[in-house]
């Protein structure tokens, strides 16, 4: 990568990190990043129903293997020295900035366009876990072949200069739920049912899910909501919130099916009601040998042998998964960045050496480049 692309790569990530928006109203970041899309000559895509962009850059007419190429663009909703505010805690203003680092490094090299078929696909909500769905449904990665992804890692995963070719990443669930009563007097417990009560059987009856214990997974409660100003009153509703992680797509369905059995057998016992507002999350991935090949030849490529990583196993989830899951003939992998990230993703003070930042650009260039040679 020339020293002029690295500067404007550079200049990218400052401005989206300055300018951060949360999952579905990335509206100035879709007009930004369409505006260096068209500048470099791509043929520009963008939606009437939900942000997002794509850009497609090459020959798509010569029957040449389509390259997709992914960034998120949402940031998260997060309280920031006091203030609740929109914030790049993820890394998703970085991603943007690499994946138009490697469309810039692609023009450099003379005739090239001729030879490639790639998309850049800006994908927005990714925190919320829908995004990808949507670009599946917008039929975005109908005609891809190879789908490669980037993100940033904590210094505990990957030490700046190292990558890996692959992030296993686990699957998610989130739970809403309401528990649905009337109130009582203090000195009246037999006329109601404590929310609180309900809450803290919930909680007991969670703690005793018993799965395989050879895949890594925990259902824990990360929210609940009851009772006001008045300590003479017993609650009767509550609002609540479920986390639910494992490493594999089949515990998972065993894990939210005991969940549900979980809210079915409280039902009974407190005969109350217990309403579940909304269920989301994300899959785990699925590996494509192909893909990480690929991408193991482009770090060791650029980076050396001696800073190839094993492949990366953590039960954090990311929606790019969905993109292999919709259409499994997809062959795609997410590259892990080492960049002496911290404290940890999501913390609102994360930092990273933005040197990394042309590892990224050069490693994803040359996975693309190995497609086609």
């Amino acid at each position: 990568m020339t020293t002029s692309i690295e500067q404007r790569v550079r200049d990218v990530f400052h401005y989206l990190h300055q300018h951060p928006e949360i999952s579905w109203e990335e509206v100035e970041t879709t007009k930004y990043i369409k505006q260096q899309l068209e500048k470099a000559g791509c043929n520009v895509t963008t939606f009437t129903d939900c942000t997002g962009v794509i850009g497609e850059y090459g020959d798509f007419n010569k029957g040449l293997p389509v390259v997709g190429i992914r960034a998120d663009m949402d940031a998260l909703w997060q309280e920031v020295n006091g203030i609740f505010q929109a914030n790049h805690s993820c890394g998703h203003d970085a991603h943007m900035a690499m994946v138009l680092g490697v469309l810039w490094s692609l023009q450099e090299i003379p005739n090239m366009k001729d030879k490639i078929a790639i998309k850049f696909i800006f994908q927005p909500a990714e925190e919320n876990g829908s995004g990808a769905l949507k670009m599946v449904e917008k039929g975005v990665v109908d005609n891809v072949d190879y789908l490669f992804g980037v993100h940033l890692r904590p210094d505990q995963e990957a030490k700046m200069g190292t990558a890996t070719p692959v992030i296993v990443h686990g699957a998610t669930r989130m739970f809403h739920g309401e528990i649905q009563g009337d109130d009582a007097h203090g000195a009246r417990p037999h006329l109601n049912h404590n929310a609180i009560e309900v809450g803290a059987q919930i909680v007991n009856m969670i703690r005793q899910i018993h799965l395989d214990p050879r895949i890594p997974h925990s259902v824990k409660m990360t929210k609940f909501q009851s009772g006001g100003k008045n300590a003479n009153i017993i609650p009767g509703n509550a609002a609540f919130s479920l986390d639910l992680r494992a490493q594999s797509n089949m515990v998972m369905e065993n894990l939210e099916r005991k969940v549900h059995n979980i809210f079915d057998a409280v039902r009974d016992l407190y005969d109350i009601k217990i309403e579940i507002t909304d269920v989301h999350g994300i899959a785990a991935a699925e590996i494509n040998e192909e893909a990480i090949d690929i991408m193991q030849s482009a770090i060791t490529s650029h980076l050396g042998e001696e800073k190839l990583l094993e492949p990366l196993i953590t039960p954090g989830g990311d929606d790019f998964h969905f993109y292999t899951i919709k259409r499994p003939e997809l062959k795609a992998t997410m590259l892990g960045l080492g960049c002496s990230l911290t404290p940890g993703l999501h913390h609102p003070t994360m930092t990273f050496d933005q040197h990394a930042l042309e590892n990224g650009v050069g490693i994803l260039t040359k996975a693309v480049l190995d497609v086609y040679k």
